[in-house]
């Protein structure tokens, strides 16, 4: 799939059907994450891959906000450094990489922050250096939409030109249609 395409048609998802996603397209994710560009190239991040419904299962109750994820094919927990100030910025260029990679394979994907912490860390091994920065749960999705919908605030509402508040009808340097 188009890059482009891939970005427009991408949608976050909490449902996922019961077919198993290969490991081969598992091993690509991973392969997107650890390809992903990080500040200074540090290569700070670390990931858990984690598999099976009871491991799934254990991930959902140490949720406080993704207890959908005990019926994803597989997840990845998102360890970062704290140490680098910008370690959310790479879990979020991480993320997106590993989220794009996914759907460009008809594999759909969410995220969740929500965890109890000490549980989360004793129940993965985590260790106290690291910042669990998100984790995110991947499955084929349970529905296909028929036209990607997405509601999101057109252009003119986003972007300014040189300037906050220039409008595009403000400036003469940049023809966006």
């Amino acid at each position: 799939m188009d890059t482009f395409e891939c970005i427009r048609t991408k949608f976050e998802a909490r449902n996922f059907d019961m077919r198993v996603v290969p490991p081969e397209i598992k091993l690509e994710i991973l392969e997107a994450a650890r390809l992903t560009g990080t500040g200074l190239n540090t290569q700070h991040w670390r990931f858990i891959l984690v598999e099976g419904k009871d491991d799934l299962g254990k991930l959902a109750e140490d949720s406080t906000s993704g207890k959908w994820v005990a019926g994803a094919n597989f997840a990845i927990i998102v360890l970062t450094n704290p140490n680098y100030n910008f370690h959310l910025i790479d879990a979020g260029r991480v993320i997106q990489c590993m989220q794009l990679a996914a759907w460009s394979r008809e594999v759909a994907s969410g995220l969740f922050t929500g965890y109890q912490v000490e549980r989360l860390r004793n129940d993965f091994a985590i260790p106290h250096d690291l910042n669990t920065s998100a984790i995110l749960g991947f499955g084929y999705p349970a529905r296909k939409l028929v036209a990607p919908r997405k509601n999101r605030l057109p252009l003119d509402e986003l972007v300014y030109y040189g300037r906050y508040g220039k409008t595009k009808e403000d400036s003469s340097t940049l023809d966006v249609t």
